[in-house]
């Protein structure tokens, strides 16, 4: 006769997901911290009603489509975890719940080739700079207008319509060397995710990150062996092939002290590797010390205080709460506190911060339309602050809001945090930013 189990649950386990289910009492606070439910003001596209699903599911009840549709419908932006007075973790039960839908639930055709396309290109950045050329190519000649006001994409599928209107306008794609010297006596030595979205298709902000580490007296090291972080198979339920990105990624980063993160996906996803390996005896270790050391680069600058002098830059932001910075890492003062100690620069709050934009990763190519309904909504919340920027710390985010924006027609350009604190720091004024903005 086996010894009873002692401890918490194995991860993955049915003890667990029960724990979890059990944890939540229906109170409905959840619900209006929801986007789905916030649009369509249905019980099963909520917090609480896909928990309901998922012990359907657990006490026999088969993954069918409609309930399927559910899950697949979930931004998992994390704002029920919050705003839940139980303390249910809904991030979890989500990633489980994911994880057991690509394993056992078979897809149509269609949808099954559309996310192997997601999955087989934006994690890997060779690949991401391969289609660098051609698509800039096609924007600078004009032919997107054509196709977006033609309609064939969108017929063809929704979500190759969604990747094409979402790609964000491309210059030339400087490249950073693998050590960045401090300015002045060194205070840190850094690592530095450059991602692949973010390095690929922002690699603005990657070079602006490194600029201000530097100037605040951090040797800022870029390991040429990182890769995808895995925070977009993480949160799509493609635990596997999140566990091998996570491994390439603790090894690239081993030997510095602190790994600095300015996308606020990837910071969350590094920050659960020691959830993601706990049950891997080889990795479990390695990974929890990583996690240890992910900071996102406003809460990393914000705990090592500023050296460098702030010059002004007189402009009025809006600041956007990415979900993975706000909830998933609770980052929300400092963002703020490092804009406002800039002269002369105003910083404007959006009404109704806490409801996703409508990125959340792939959502916004694999859910378009939700995601369409989500990004008006940011977008004219935005406009209503009268700011001239938007500032923003997740690229998803800020393709998303980007796209939104123009189909209002409002001509606000948006940054992230490290390109605003760059211009301040280097003197470069404010129509300098508001042009690399746009």
């Amino acid at each position: 006769m086996s010894a009873p189990q002692t401890g918490p649950p194995l991860p993955g386990s049915p003890d667990e997901r029960a724990n979890l289910l059990g944890d939540c009492v229906h109170c409905g606070f959840c619900l209006p911290t929801c986007p789905t439910y916030v649009l369509w003001g249905e019980e099963m596209d909520s917090p609480r009603g896909r928990i309901h699903l998922m012990d359907q599911h657990a006490k026999g009840e088969p993954l069918g489509a409609p309930m399927v549709e559910h899950f697949d419908r979930c931004l998992a932006c994390m704002a029920c975890v919050t705003s839940c007075p139980s303390g249910v973790q809904y991030d979890r039960l989500i990633e489980l719940t994911r994880a057991e839908v690509e394993r056992d639930h078979p897809r149509p055709l269609r949808e099954r080739a559309v996310r192997e396309l997601v999955f087989r290109l934006f994690p890997y950045r060779r690949r991401l700079r391969a289609l660098r050329g051609p698509l800039r190519a096609y924007q600078r000649s004009g032919l997107d207008r054509v196709v977006r006001r033609s309609g064939l994409l969108e017929r063809v599928s929704p979500s190759l319509a969604a990747m094409e209107r979402l790609a964000p306008p491309l210059g030339r794609a400087p490249r950073l060397p693998e050590r960045v010297a401090a300015r002045g006596d060194r205070r840190a030595t850094v690592g530095m995710l450059v991602g692949c979205v973010q390095g690929e298709f922002f690699p603005d902000v990657n070079a602006a990150t490194a600029r201000v580490l530097a100037m605040e007296g951090c040797d800022v090291v870029v390991p040429r062996g990182q890769g995808c972080c895995g925070a977009l198979s993480m949160h799509a339920g493609r635990a596997d092939e999140a566990r091998a990105f996570a491994r390439r990624t603790i090894e690239a980063f081993e030997g510095v002290d602190v790994v600095v993160v300015n996308s606020a996906g990837c910071g969350s996803s590094m920050k659960e590797y020691r959830a993601l390996l706990a049950d891997d005896p080889a990795w479990a270790r390695r990974a929890d010390a990583l996690s240890d050391r992910a900071r996102d680069l406003a809460e990393f600058l914000a705990e090592l205080g500023p050296r460098a002098e702030r010059r002004p830059l007189p402009v009025t932001v809006a600041y956007h709460d990415a979900c993975h910075l706000s909830h998933a890492q609770g980052v929300r003062a400092q963002p703020r506190a490092l804009l406002a100690a800039i002269p002369e620069l105003t910083v404007r709050e959006i009404a109704d911060p806490d409801i996703c934009c409508g990125s959340a990763g792939t959502y916004n190519v694999l859910q378009p339309e939700a995601a369409g309904e989500l990004g008006d909504r940011k977008a004219a919340n935005v406009s209503a602050t009268g700011a001239e920027l938007l500032v923003a710390a997740n690229p998803g985010c800020t393709m998303q809001i980007a796209g939104a924006l123009r189909r209002r027609g409002a001509g606000i350009a948006i940054a992230h945090t490290a390109q605003v604190l760059d211009a301040s720091l280097r003197g470069l004024g404010r129509d300098a930013l508001i042009e690399r903005g746009s």
